[in-house]
């Protein structure tokens, strides 16, 4: 019997096969830091610089170490309004503090999105994900407890926060002790309005329309002053509970905050 041996086309490492970036480094949440880099320098800079002409006020309320929450009224199918949210806090904060987006299962409606997202720092907004955020790793995260109803609103109904359900977000930030930062966005509901949906025969599945590109409005992010949830009951008992009423609390200092700030505006693509 005739013994062949075959050369090996490759020679792998000792951490396995080589990938197609050898040299790639990544976080222990997915997020790549090259793809992040080059995003951040190219598509988020022309966004946040120029098309969207951002203006960030009340960055002193951001936690200057530890762990904190931030939770943000939003707008439209792609969280762009959460990009430049987070390219503020790490731009403008006197510290530059990185900000993990708490990204919940309404993207997976749009293929590929959420491997994106993953990409770029988006995390799975589960309980025991925002727990090691916030109290072991003690980063800054940002959620949306509008979740989808905020991004189906219509031009009509824009700057009334719907579907407001942060309780379960501010029962994980009253578990790991870390406060909550409210932040008011405006700008975002022109910027990528909701234009309607299209149901097809028989009514099972409904389309929603957007706008091709984001408008160019100009967008104000507020941060407003933190709530502490220390001394909170993380586990609600029956009935109406502290957890609850902080959550309303939250609520009702964007809405406030944001109809200020529509009173305050001059022009929606001027500021």
């Amino acid at each position: 019997m005739v013994s062949v041996q075959l050369e090996p086309r490759f020679e792998p490492g000792p951490e396995g096969l080589p990938g197609f970036e050898p040299d790639r480094t990544t976080t222990d949440w997915g997020r790549s830091e090259r793809l992040t880099a080059l995003a951040d320098a190219t598509v988020l800079h022309f966004l946040y610089h120029y098309w969207f002409r951002v203006e960030a006020e009340g960055l002193d309320n951001v936690p200057a170490a530890g762990g904190a929450l931030l939770l943000a009224n939003r707008a439209g199918r792609l969280p762009l309004d959460g990009a430049m949210i987070v390219r503020s806090v790490r731009e403008e904060h006197p510290l530059g503090r990185s900000v993990q987006l708490a990204a919940t299962r309404c993207y997976e409606e749009l293929p590929g999105l959420g491997m994106v997202l993953t990409k770029l720092g988006a995390v799975a907004a589960h309980p025991a994900n925002l727990h090691r955020l916030l109290f072991d790793e003690r980063e800054l995260v940002l959620a949306f407890p509008e979740v989808a109803a905020g991004a189906r609103k219509s031009l009509r109904s824009r700057y009334r926060l719907h579907g407001f359900d942060a309780r379960q977000l501010v029962e994980a930030a009253t578990a790991a002790g870390a406060p909550i930062v409210p932040v008011a966005v405006l700008g975002a509901e022109e910027a990528l309005p909701a234009l309607g949906s299209l149901s097809l025969p028989g009514g099972r599945l409904r389309i929603p329309l957007a706008a091709l590109a984001p408008l160019s409005a100009r967008l104000r992010i507020r941060f407003l002053e933190p709530l502490a949830t220390s001394g909170q009951d993380a586990a609600p008992p029956r009935g109406r509970s502290a957890t609850a009423d902080l959550a309303d609390a939250v609520r009702a200092l964007i809405q406030e905050n944001l109809l200020e700030m529509v009173a305050q505006r001059s022009s929606v693509w001027l500021g």
